[in-house]
């Protein structure tokens, strides 16, 4: 086994438990949550396994309790989006886990510890960590210590949705007429064509342009820049 420059020592993870507001009774299982598999043979994917299991009924129970007003669909969707991948690693980010992270020789060089799928998975199986040291109470309360204020700093109505969905439900509520998506141009071959699309609100004099490598995607980028224009308007 190479030996890892940056295993986290015993004054590294008392400043990760600090920020993460728990102390482990069994040491081990912190260490197992920080250990990537191309570090040692007992890593963290079974704790990851737990740790998505826990986490999911964790944001569940609190989004139910805490947005009465939410539909079971608004409810689904904003689950998903907390739960992704993308938000697992913001939330990583911010308790510097890559720093503190067990990886291999060559993970390091390829900076691992950057990127958002190893931090998403570690975060998980921290949660998971926590509720074999104590129980679910405090992998919950582990959990909302992270989640909680985020949730503070999102609008819980948009939050989850693609940039078409957002222009269009804006437009709708203003009554204005929805956009219009043209393909201005395409490049490359069949099976690496880049795309760009316009998207058009006639009545605003709104214009904005994506690219995408594919039509789908180009579109959201238009979409994107257009509702930002309006947003920036109103």
């Amino acid at each position: 086994m190479t030996e890892n420059k940056k295993s986290p020592g015993a004054s590294s993870t008392r400043a990760l438990c600090k920020k993460l507001d728990y102390e482990f009774r069994q040491p081990q299982l912190l260490q197992r949550a920080l250990t990537h598999r191309s570090y040692a043979p007992e890593h963290n994917e079974r704790l990851e396994f737990l740790g998505d299991s826990i986490l999911g009924c964790v944001i569940a129970k609190h989004l139910y309790s805490s947005y009465p007003q939410l539909s079971e669909g608004e409810l689904s969707r904003l689950r998903s989006s907390l739960v992704r991948e993308e938000t697992l690693a913001i939330l990583a980010q911010q308790l510097e886990l890559g720093s503190h992270l067990k990886l291999g020789e060559g993970e390091l060089k390829s900076g691992g510890f950057r990127r958002p799928s190893i931090l998403a998975d570690a975060l998980e199986a921290l949660f998971g960590a926590v509720w074999l040291d104590s129980g679910f109470a405090a992998a919950e309360r582990a959990v909302l210590n992270l989640y909680v204020p985020y949730l503070e700093q999102v609008d819980v109505q948009t939050v989850g949705k693609d940039a078409k969905t957002l222009l269009q439900e804006y437009l709708q509520s203003k009554r204005i007429p929805l956009p219009a998506y043209s393909v201005v141009n395409m490049t490359g071959e069949a099976h690496a064509q880049s795309f760009q699309v316009e998207c058009t609100i006639p009545s605003l004099k709104i214009s904005t342009q994506g690219s995408g490598t594919s039509r789908r995607n180009a579109e959201q980028q238009a979409a994107q820049a257009a509702y930002q224009q309006l947003q920036t308007l109103s």
